[in-house]
C-alpha cells in the first residue's frame, strides 16, 4: 500500500472512530442511537464555517463543532429519552433525518476571491482549506487526529472507575435499580449524550476539514448504523471496543479486495452474529478483566 493511502487510511480510522466512541457512550447508558451521524454532520459544517468564513483558527473551530454537537444532542435528548428501547432508537434515527434535509435546503454563502463559499444546499459545502492554506501535511494532520483520539481515550481510561463513570455503568446496565439507588439517572444519560454529541462533531469537523468538501448526503443513516455496529462488535468494556470494530471494517473489509463488493454482507452478519452470541461485543467486561488479571499476574 503506497504510503499517502496509509497516511489517508489511518486518518480515517481515527476521525471514525471518535464517532464510534459517540456511540459507544450512549450505549454505556442502555440506549442505542441510530443518529450520531446529525451530530458528526453539525460538527462538519460548523467548524467549516467557523475557519472558512469567520477564519478562525483549526482549534477554536473544531471546539465551536463541539459546543454545536453537545448542545443539540442534549436539547433532542430531553424530548426522547422518555421513549424506551427500539422507540428510543427509532426516535434517534428521524430526528437525524430531519436535520440532513434540513441541510439540504440550507443556503448560507459569501464571496471569497469571487466565488460563492458556504453551504449550498444539497450542492454541499466546498473550499473548506484551512489545512491547504496553513501547508498542513497529510502526517501532520493525522498526528492530529491521532493525539486527540488518545486525548479522548486517555480521558474515558480516566473517567472509568471514578464515581461518574461507575454511574454510567450502572444505569446503562438497570435504570430502574439505579434509580432506586438514589442516583439521578436522567442527568447520567444527558451527560453522556452531550459527550456522545461533542466527540461525534469533533470527529465531523476532523472529517470536512480533511475532505474539504461536505454535503449532507454523506451523512446518511448507514454512517449511523456503521457506528453502532462498531462497539457491538469491538466491545463494550473498554473504551478500546469501538476503535477495534472500526480498524475491522475499514482496515479490513474496505482496504482490501479481498471484501470487494461484500464488505456491506460481511459487516451486517457480524452484527447480527455478535448480537446472538456476544451481545456486548469481544471486549466485554468480563473479557476485559481477565485480561487486566493476565497482565497484572505477568508483568
Amino acid at each position: 500500500m503506497p504510503l499517502e493511502q496509509a497516511i489517508g487510511l489511518a486518518t480515517d480510522i481515527a476521525i471514525l472512530s471518535l464517532l464510534a466512541l459517540s456511540a459507544y457512550l450512549v450505549l454505556l447508558v442502555g440506549r442505542i442511537s441510530f443518529g450520531q451521524q446529525a451530530y458528526f454532520g453539525l460538527g462538519a459544517y460548523a467548524s467549516g464555517l467557523a475557519s472558512t468564513l469567520a477564519q478562525w483558527p483549526l482549534g477554536p473551530a473544531l471546539l465551536l463543532g463541539m459546543v454545536v454537537g453537545a448542545v443539540s444532542s442534549v436539547l433532542l435528548a430531553f424530548p426522547t429519552l422518555r421513549l424506551s428501547g427500539l422507540n428510543y432508537a427509532v426516535a434517534t434515527l428521524a430526528l437525524a433525518e430531519m436535520m440532513r434535509i434540513g441541510l439540504m435546503g440550507w443556503h448560507f454563502t459569501r464571496e471569497i476571491d469571487g466565488q460563492p463559499v458556504g453551504p449550498q444546499g444539497a450542492e454541499g459545502f466546498r473550499d473548506i482549506r484551512w489545512l491547504l492554506e496553513n501547508d498542513v501535511s497529510t502526517g501532520g494532520f493525522l498526528v492530529l487526529c491521532v493525539g486527540m483520539l488518545a486525548a479522548v481515550l486517555l480521558g474515558l481510561a480516566w473517567l472509568r472507575p471514578r464515581r461518574l463513570g461507575l454511574a454510567l455503568r450502572q444505569v446503562g446496565h438497570d435504570e430502574t435499580l439505579a434509580a432506586s439507588q438514589g442516583l439521578p439517572v436522567l442527568r447520567l444519560q444527558l451527560f453522556a449524550i452531550g459527550l456522545a454529541g461533542a466527540l461525534a462533531a469533533l470527529g465531523g469537523g476532523l472529517y470536512a476539514h480533511r475532505a474539504t468538501y461536505i454535503e449532507p448526503a454523506l451523512f446518511d443513516p448507514m454512517l449511523g448504523v456503521h457506528a453502532v455496529g462498531y462497539a457491538l462488535i469491538g466491545g463494550l468494556g473498554t473504551a478500546l471496543g469501538p476503535l477495534l470494530g472500526v480498524a475491522f471494517d475499514i482496515g479490513l473489509l474496505e482496504a482490501t479486495k479481498v471484501f470487494a463488493g461484500w464488505r456491506m454482507v460481511v459487516f451486517g452478519g457480524l452484527v447480527a452474529l455478535f448480537l446472538r452470541f456476544r451481545p456486548r461485543g469481544l471486549l466485554d467486561e468480563v473479557t476485559v478483566h481477565r485480561l487486566w488479571r493476565a497482565l497484572r499476574r505477568n508483568p
